[in-house]
């Protein structure tokens, strides 16, 4: 049943990868599953099991792009980048490394999935309107889908995967900020010094700060855009609230994109109706100007088309494919690595952290680090490992299943889905190009990571 369990596994994931003919991958991980209930691999009574796993996860996940989603229609994204072009001051090396941090926080807040479907596009338009070359918009485009992973370690809700491992190692969202936002610092400080040796020679060193449009042109919805803040501010404290309430984080996240929503479909219309207004000189006060009127009364945003289009198929396939790695729990193969994962944590602290965060990587790289995460969560627990190295094997898995995917385009569907983004643009990344980038990227910022994690959980102890 092994053999068959593996089979399932590998054939539900080339189909989930590979998405012929625009399979929708939520389907395609379902019908794994059901094949996988079919021959005894996996039981009805696991369905239960699983759901209870990946539900907070799957649904924070997609509440967070929701709210990500409205405020890029508002024009929030483009705002900032906008804004962060002009404090680069015509430097090309300082918009890099503005970008990327940009990047960086886009990913901490709004996930990974976020940070590449909503920078990416940003930045390519703003590098056609500077008018840079190939190989410089090349270096930054490749530098924004590098951060959109490695820019997701500092909270919880950075990262889909970070969200399925503190359910499933009960970590609350305060413990996991507090041990990875330092390492997430210096996560960010080895990045940004990667990509700007790799791509030294491909970035400008001037730009015209003439070519780049105006911040508050921007601004679609002046509303949702002013809504935005405060949208932000209450998730980001009910995140922290949350755990000892003992209310979800999905509860919270839902919430909060709820809250967007109604704003930008002016519901209930009532509390969005005021009298017009003497009519403003257009050409006197901005990109609001003549508006003033009907701002509260008319959206500007297409909110059922935003909802239609959130990625409710990663519902499914976190339920599905979970479902299918269950079975491989089931033939014993997680009990397997957590024999080594044991072997890891009976070495020290440094074999706890590299032993597993380099194996998560690895796998996560040549499988996704979706099914990654449940496979490596279930061989740390098999591993019965206590205090410090259990805490280091934990966040190590974090850092490994974060971090891994950039070695190979199939690693995150966050890559996956910027590839699809620079294809639509013109650009086109052969796996074998992204391959020996992202290896040589990926591998020394894990080690200064796994560095990091490891004198720092030392120090704060378990």
């Amino acid at each position: 049943m092994l053999v068959l369990a593996i089979v399932i596994f590998l054939a539900t994931l080339t189909f989930v990868i590979w998405q012929p003919r625009g399979l929708p991958i939520g389907f395609t991980a379902l019908a794994g599953a059901a094949v996988a209930i079919a021959v005894g691999v996996v039981s009805f009574s696991d369905v239960p099991t699983v759901w209870d796993i990946v539900w907070n996860a799957t649904l924070t996940f997609v509440a967070v792009i929701l709210i990500s989603l409205v405020l890029d229609e508002a024009g929030f994204f483009e705002w900032a980048a906008l804004h962060v072009a002009r404090w680069g001051k015509g430097s090309g090396k300082l918009l890099f490394t503005l970008i990327v941090v940009l990047g960086d926080a886009i990913a901490s807040v709004f996930a990974n999935d976020g940070a590449a479907l909503i920078l990416t596009p940003i930045v390519f338009n703003m590098l056609v309107a500077l008018r840079f070359s190939p190989a410089a918009s090349l270096a930054y485009v490749m530098a924004c889908g590098f951060i959109a992973d490695a820019g997701s370690l500092p909270l919880v809700v950075s990262n889909l995967v970070n969200i399925v491992i503190a359910d499933f190692f009960d970590l609350t969202f305060g413990r996991y900020a507090l041990v990875m936002i330092p390492v997430a610092v210096v996560s960010l400080l080895a990045s940004l010094l990667v990509l700007r040796l790799f791509f030294r020679k491909a970035i400008p060193q001037t730009y015209d700060m003439a070519l780049l449009g105006d911040p508050s042109a921007a601004i679609k919805d002046p509303l949702v855009f002013r809504a935005g803040w405060g949208v932000l501010g209450v998730l980001l404290v009910g995140y922290f609230a949350a755990d000892p309430l003992g209310i979800p984080i999905a509860a919270v996240a839902g919430a909060c994109a709820l809250m967007i929503l109604l704003i930008a479909a002016r519901r209930p219309a009532a509390l969005f109706t005021r009298t017009p207004s003497a009519p403003t000189d257009p050409g006197t006060a901005g990109p609001a100007a003549g508006r003033s009127a009907n701002d509260l009364g008319r959206p500007a945003i297409d909110v059922v088309s935003i909802v239609r289009g959130a990625p409710w198929q990663v519902v499914l396939f976190s339920l599905g494919m979970y479902l299918v790695v269950y079975g491989l729990r089931n033939e014993g193969l997680t009990d397997d690595l957590g024999d080594l994962f044991g072997t890891f944590a009976d070495s020290g602290p440094f074999g706890a952290a590299y032993g597993t965060g380099f194996v998560v990587a690895g796998l996560s790289s040549l499988m996704n680090n979706m099914p990654t995460v449940l496979v490596a969560s279930l061989g740390v627990d098999a591993a019965g490992a206590a205090g410090l190295p259990h805490q280091l094997m934990v966040y190590s898995t974090v850092i490994g299943a974060d971090l891994g995917p950039k070695i190979t385009p199939i690693g995150s569907l966050a890559t996956l889905l910027w590839l699809h983004v620079l294809d639509r643009k013109g650009i086109h990344i052969g796996w074998g190009t992204y391959f020996r980038v992202g290896i040589v990227l990926t591998i020394p910022v894990i080690a200064v990571t796994l560095l990091t994690l490891v004198g720092w959980l030392t120090l704060i102890g378990p």
